[in-house]
């Protein structure tokens, strides 16, 4: 098999992409499997708000990036200028990445301790994470509609 043409920055980008899905995924199924083991009430009310509410979330999240044409646009734009400006090209960029999702993991846990202790249910926070792992997946579809463009892939081989 042939080696692709596209630069070592572009391919470091694409990379990026994927990974920080894969992350996000992996945290949020922590988060879950931590909220289906503390938290009150019944395995119907546990999977309704950490999966079922949430991936209604995800899907509007991801097919509205994907459907919605101003908001694909500024999508592409914001990926273009993140990769010329040479986000998830390094290590500390894709550290940061991480570190923002893990954050945002920790917030649900956060939430849902609060919720064994009589707090509100964390429902809106798995939801939520849900719907940044939808734009986080259309990114990584986007990557690829980018690579597809005439004029930016001649941009990305030429790097």
């Amino acid at each position: 098999m042939a080696p692709m043409p596209f630069s070592e920055p572009w391919r470091m980008f694409r990379r990026m992409q994927a990974s920080v899905v894969a992350a996000a995924g992996l945290i949020y199924a922590a988060a879950v499997v931590n909220a289906w083991r503390v938290l009150p009430g019944g395995a119907a009310l546990k999977l309704q708000r950490t999966a079922i509410f949430p991936a209604i979330y995800f899907a509007l999240s991801l097919v509205g990036v994907l459907t919605i044409v101003p908001v694909r646009n500024a999508v592409l734009k914001h990926l273009w200028i993140s990769f010329r400006t040479g986000y998830g090209q390094s290590v500390i960029s894709v550290l940061v990445g991480v570190g923002v999702l893990a954050a945002a993991g920790g917030f649900i846990v956060w939430q849902t301790q609060a919720a064994v202790h009589g707090g509100r249910y964390p429902a809106g926070a798995f939801s939520g994470y849900a719907a940044g792992i939808g734009l986080l997946l259309a990114q990584a579809f986007l990557v690829r509609r980018i690579e597809r463009d005439p004029a930016l892939r001649r941009q990305i081989e030429a790097l």
